[in-house]
């Protein structure tokens, strides 16, 4: 079967599970299964798309015709507590003409991030969740009796492909039952330093966050929990780990799964423990793109390719010992190519025009308990 014959068969039952609310919504539903016999070549995925400013990254992102996109989070920057301004902002990502022609030529699988949640490194304490739930839902086509619409969350997964060619994404939800964060003291502002460039003239300076010792701080909740510990424990033949967040990096000082220090090894310890072989993790947030690899007390190298913004860039770096070659700091997306022959992915970034930036080849037997 052609790459392009899988694309337009996915795209038909991504139309068809489509639900509620925006009529142009093109998407597949939330934890169903709605291709156990097409399997999917060639993933894309982004992050950060500022609904103010011109988007031309999404001509590129079509062109490269994957079978499915995933967004990862601030696919909007609402920011706000009033309702009728995040619709606004949705309603600006619709009216983009790329945006459209994207939607109407491939399945699109969605998660939020702070700005689409609703404000600024958000988490369990933002207080319209609820009505951004719904919005959010609408929006991506979420059917009425989704359960992203009613569980502590909008986490979700689906599994495409056959035996032998099963792929399953795997969206966790790392706002709705996020504890707070802890601050470290960097000896003034963090943003001021890295909006004047002290940040240039010596070493990188982190993010304004620390790691969080506490055991009972999390960023998912007891309920998703279980739920992500169920979902290792499916069968399938590639898995990707779509994190809003970035997964590998060490310590960014930003947001990342590192600063909750219990979380961080309980995922590690649960694909270990559920022996959830040829799991690779994409992740967004940042405003740089770069590939990260820890290797050290996990069941398998675990990689991290991070593709972030669709609009957003950031001028310098934090820190990460684990960052595997240069990173991207222009605009990107992340496009990832399975070789079912071969047994191997290849994740790329690529730049507003589609040209490569960052390559990686990950060898699918090595990422095995």
């Amino acid at each position: 079967m052609t790459h392009e014959t899988t694309r337009r068969t996915l795209l038909g039952l991504a139309a068809a599970a489509a639900g509620a609310g925006f009529a142009e919504a093109q998407t597949v539903g939330a934890d169903i299964r709605p291709s156990q016999d097409r399997a999917v070549q060639r993933i894309a995925f982004g992050s950060c798309a500022k609904q103010s400013k011109d988007q031309p990254i999404w001509d590129a992102i079509a062109e490269a015709k994957p079978d499915l996109m995933i967004l990862l989070g601030d696919n909007i920057y609402a920011d706000t507590r009033d309702m009728n301004v995040m619709r606004a902002k949705y309603a600006a990502l619709a009216a983009k003409p790329g945006f459209q022609r994207l939607r109407a030529a491939t399945p699109v699988l969605a998660t939020w991030d702070d700005h689409d949640y609703g404000e600024d490194d958000a988490g369990a304490d933002y207080p319209m969740k609820e009505e951004s739930r719904r919005i959010f839902c609408d929006f991506w086509g979420e059917p009425a009796d989704s359960p992203r619409r009613t569980r502590d969350g909008i986490y979700t997964a689906q599994i495409f492909g056959p035996s032998g060619q099963r792929v399953q994404i795997i969206l966790p939800d790392l706002r709705w039952n996020r504890t707070p964060l802890t601050k470290t003291d960097l000896g003034g502002d963090p943003y001021l330093k890295w909006a004047t460039g002290q940040a240039v003239k010596g070493k990188p300076v982190p993010g304004p966050y620390a790691r969080i010792p506490d055991s009972a701080a999390t960023m998912i909740g007891a309920s998703q929990w279980r739920w992500l510990e169920a979902q290792l424990s499916v069968p399938a033949d590639f898995r990707i780990l779509a994190s809003s967040l970035q997964v590998v990096a060490d310590f960014p000082g930003w947001e990342a799964w590192i600063n909750f220090a219990e979380d961080h090894q309980r995922l590690l310890e649960a694909i270990r423990r559920h022996r959830a072989d040829k799991l690779i993790c994409i992740s967004g947030d940042t405003h740089y793109a770069e590939v990260s690899r820890l290797d050290r007390n996990t069941p398998y190298p675990l990689w991290d390719v991070t593709a972030s913004g669709l609009t957003e860039t950031w001028p310098v770096l934090p820190p990460n010992s684990r960052r595997i070659g240069e990173a991207y700091r222009e605009q990107n997306f992340g496009l990832i190519d399975l070789d079912w022959t071969a047994q191997r992915a290849i994740a790329q970034i690529r730049d507003v025009k589609g040209a490569i930036r960052l390559e990686q080849t990950i060898d699918l037997s090595t990422l095995r308990n």
